[in-house]
């Protein structure tokens, strides 16, 4: 992608982000995005097919950046030397935290089926490494236990946002019973 290109895309996305802050997934059209981005029909779809494409295009941003292997140092902070899964729940919400206000309107709507998908299908593979096998319990059904914790986790983070990540993420591990 050409530099030209990335910046209409990057125009796409803030327009798109600022919409879902005011308005939520559901209310916010093409027509909206379009004119918020200052960009033509064409090149809009030049871009993206749909406005659910957008959607999944934004969520593999965010999440191929979140679920790295190697974190780097970042402003806010600094995983690069942690790999711990706790380590990785936590950086995970630091970002998530950057996006809390986009995450609720993601969130509530058909837009949350979509949003879920990628961030189920990306914990699992981080969790599958770390949930711990027990003969009484099918692993996959702890496994998927796990995941969806986590994301009712994130879910409630949306409505009760004055806790930091490192306290969502001790929540999350004292109410899981694993070990980081």
């Amino acid at each position: 992608m050409d530099r030209r290109q990335r910046k209409t895309r990057e125009a796409i996305y803030r327009a798109f982000t600022a919409l879902l802050r005011e308005e939520g997934y559901a209310k916010v059209t093409v027509q909206q995005i379009i004119d918020r981005a200052d960009i033509g029909r064409t090149t809009f779809y030049t871009h993206f097919d749909t406005k659910d494409a957008l959607l999944r295009s934004f969520c593999s941003e965010i999440f191929d950046h979140v679920f790295s292997v190697d974190p780097g140092k970042e402003k806010t902070h600094d995983f690069s030397n942690a790999h711990d899964i706790k380590a990785k729940v936590t950086h995970i919400l630091y970002h998530l935290r950057e996006h809390i206000d986009v995450l609720s309107g993601i969130l509530s709507g058909e837009s949350d089926a979509v949003f879920m998908g990628f961030f189920r299908e990306k914990l699992a593979e981080m969790f599958s490494s770390s949930v711990p096998k027990d003969p009484a319990v099918p692993y996959d059904y702890r496994l998927n236990g796990v995941v969806c914790g986590f994301c009712e986790t994130v879910r409630w983070w949306t409505k009760h946002s004055g806790y930091t990540p490192e306290e969502i993420s001790d929540f999350f591990f004292a109410a899981m019973a694993i070990t980081a």
